[in-house]
């Protein structure tokens, strides 16, 4: 196949063998928030390529949101790292640039990713906001020449960086995009276990986190060529039957197809946001969580999906997190029948602490050919249907506070809010087995 040496190929023989059909490619963009950040200032005339300072995308601190979302290449350089305080990561670098995320921006920002891949194969598989992958076993004759297409023009016409990794099945081709170095194209074939990911940390395989690490280590394995030929008895008593999950992984074991439809396997749609102040009645929480419905259910509308349960996470001043989960009778998309749910859910589920975060998230989704209607409810709901269409059609073409709910005039909250939570959820890996 090849190596990568500094950026550049070196091809060799072709030594994949011919019972391996499949060529997967996975396409993972390189420090997705931060390019795409990149790439809206330099378009709206910035004259600084952000990607090249020492710089990050980050919260307001303002409102409790100061943790790093996204570091460039130079703020990793002193140590700044994805998760961790900006107080912490200023106290790292002095003169460190922090950027405010856009989500909307990053959410057309994957789209334009996800369509640009669609005209290479039908078979493209969102895996998250910023990674896909794709079954090009149509281009097995020249798949290296596709991936290097790909991957240029991804760069040129869109702005930013990626890797992308190449296997025959969707797990080694994950894993192969996580080799380094980054902006580059990595093969994974069985033959190349041994030698490229067997040596490995056993915490860099996929699905192995931090509590699994723990076990693994316990057990003595300390890389992924220890867990591949680790015993299966042993294995099965410490890990049930996650543990052949793993050790298959681990021998680059997966069967799992990519999937048609990017919209498909959308698992649940959720919303969250870190409050300014610390929330101590109900009144104020309502309304919070009314803001984040608002926003759930648009993009619930417009994935044309219906939910049958809520869920609604709190999380306290001393940090302490929990969340509540509420069956609906008949699937909805309507913002007002989630709504009733979600305060139902929270009334259960609150015991009166003060509030720094609230979320709200609908799963058990359902697409809209197989909604059943509520026969005592149908006149209600017909008009909750027609109302939230209108409305709707009103922000799409105005914006989003074209028209908001009288809850929200001079109550300094937005109508529709969200943070980092605010994309579709979707499946692991694990759960397409």
């Amino acid at each position: 196949m090849f190596d990568i040496i500094k950026g550049e190929y070196m091809f060799g023989v072709d030594v994949m063998n011919e019972n391996q059909d499949k060529i997967i490619f996975h396409i993972d963009v390189n420090s997705a928030y931060l390019s795409w950040s990149a790439v809206k200032l330099l378009q709206y005339g910035g004259k600084v390529d952000i990607r090249n300072l020492p710089a990050v995308i980050g919260g307001s601190e303002k409102n409790r949101h100061g943790i790093v979302l996204a570091a460039s290449i130079p703020a990793k350089q002193f140590g700044i790292k994805t998760g961790e305080t900006l107080y912490s990561a200023r106290q790292k670098c002095r003169n460190l640039k922090i950027y405010p995320p856009d989500y909307s921006w990053y959410l057309k920002s994957s789209n334009a990713l996800y369509e640009l891949l669609k005209l290479y194969s039908p078979f493209v598989e969102r895996y998250s906001i910023d990674e896909c992958f794709m079954d090009v076993t149509h281009f097995k004759d020249n798949y290296l020449n596709i991936a290097e297409e790909i991957k240029n023009r991804i760069s040129k016409e869109l702005g930013f960086n990626c890797n992308i990794g190449i296997s025959t099945n969707k797990l080694l081709a994950k894993m192969a995009s996580d080799l380094k170095p980054k902006n580059a194209i990595h093969t994974l074939f069985k033959y190349e276990i041994k030698d490229k990911m067997w040596p490995l940390p056993v915490e860099n395989l996929f699905m192995v986190g931090r509590a699994t690490e723990r076990k693994l280590k316990n057990l003595n394995i300390n890389t992924i060529e220890e867990l591949a030929n680790y015993d299966d008895n042993i294995l099965r008593t410490k890990l049930k039957s996650y543990g052949k999950i793993i050790k298959d992984y681990a021998n680059g074991i997966d069967n799992s197809q990519v999937r048609k439809n990017g919209n498909l396997d959308i698992k649940g749609i959720g919303n969250s946001v870190t409050i300014a102040y610390d929330v101590i009645n109900e009144k104020e929480a309502f309304n919070i969580l009314l803001s984040l419905t608002e926003s759930v259910a648009l993009r619930l509308r417009e994935s044309k999906k219906l939910c049958s349960v809520v869920v609604v996470s709190i999380k306290t001043s001393n940090f302490i997190y929990y969340s509540h989960q509420r069956k609906i009778a008949t699937p909805t998309d309507s913002t007002n029948l989630i709504f009733n749910e979600v305060k139902k859910t929270f009334r259960e589920m609150w015991n009166k602490e003060s509030i720094r975060s609230l979320g709200v998230r609908v799963t058990d989704l359902s697409n809209l050919e197989y909604y059943q209607g509520d026969f005592f409810n149908f006149k209600k709901i017909e008009k909750e249907v027609k109302l939230d269409r209108a409305i709707d059609f009103i922000r799409k073409k105005y914006g989003n506070e074209a028209i908001i709910r009288s809850n929200f005039l001079h109550s300094g909250l937005r109508p529709l809010s969200g943070g980092t939570g605010s994309f579709y959820d979707y499946p692991m890996m694990r759960s397409m087995l």
